[in-house]
């Protein structure tokens, strides 16, 4: 790769791409109607910047893990391609420049928001939790679960109830999703060094853990119907995309093997894409419909 090439990779940019699509979506819901394209893109981009910026830190604080797993050894921090003064550099400069659009163009609470958010991963998860506790991703996933309450706060200039309903569904999605990951790379893992759920506590123990969270997402996801924040259309949607969340889930729980994490985790990433298309399908159809 070209050396700009390798920049971008280190803001993981599918990661990032994930980040801004449930934070549009919050910002979507957060409105009667359309919001507008200069909220919807200004806070885009300064949402997107803030995370580029803390993946970039997280690469630079994890170079050396990075460099002992298969799947990270190719980043540029892991082989040393890029220097650490200049990964510094990267997300100094796009963190700024995100804030400075939050600040300046959208409103000051997803700023503060969203540079809380940046604070929670590239440090306390990435320094404190990811090295030290196998539950690193439960007690970190709050970070990673804000792209919706920000997207609303940029609308509203206030995070209500339903914002922090979106927040909590991808909470709960977050450890199945990462474990089922996990599982399929436990030797990676294991390499590391990183107390991740399948090392220290075995595969039986994980899939049972992602079986229980899932069946606790799965009960989440009824509450935007539940407190009138959605319709029936969402709904039939959740119990759906649930239900075949729920079959994967319990695969990885009773019949373990990598190719079932694998299509887990891919069907996860897709989950939650199609939850929450369904969730903004319903916001705009339903008044049509009643």
């Amino acid at each position: 790769m070209n050396t700009l090439s390798q920049y971008w990779v280190l803001t993981k940019p599918r990661v990032t791409q994930l980040t801004v699509f449930c934070a549009v979506i919050g910002s979507l819901l957060a409105a009667p109607g359309f919001p507008g394209w200069a909220v919807l893109l200004w806070s885009a981009a300064g949402i997107w910047l803030l995370a580029g910026a803390a993946f970039a830190v997280n690469c630079l604080i994890e170079a050396e893990v990075d460099a002992r797993m298969a799947r990270t050894a190719r980043r540029a921090t892991a082989r040393g391609e890029i220097t650490r003064s200049r990964t510094v550099l990267l997300s100094l400069l796009i963190g700024a420049t995100g804030m400075a659009i939050l600040y300046v163009e959208v409103n000051p609470l997803t700023m503060w928001l969203t540079l809380a958010t940046f604070v929670g991963y590239a440090f306390v998860y990435t320094i404190l939790l990811k090295p030290n506790t196998s539950q690193n991703i439960v007690i970190g996933g709050i970070a990673g679960a804000m792209p919706p309450a920000l997207g609303w706060a940029a609308v509203e200039n206030a995070v209500p109830l339903e914002a922090w309903l979106m927040v909590l569904v991808i909470f709960l999605w977050t450890p199945p999703h990462f474990w089922a990951l996990a599982m399929y790379r436990r030797d990676d893992y294991a390499r590391s060094g990183l107390p991740m759920l399948p090392v220290t506590h075995g595969m039986a123990y994980t899939g049972r853990a992602v079986w229980r969270y899932s069946i606790v997402l799965a009960a989440a996801c009824a509450l935007p119907y539940l407190v009138g924040m959605s319709g029936w259309l969402y709904l039939a949607a959740a119990i759906v995309l649930n239900a075949v969340f729920l079959r994967h889930a319990w695969l990885v729980h009773r019949r373990y093997s990598d190719q079932v994490a694998r299509k887990a985790f891919a069907w996860s990433i897709a989950y939650l894409a199609f939850l929450f298309a369904a969730l903004l399908a319903d916001h705009y159809l339903m008044p049509l419909l009643a």
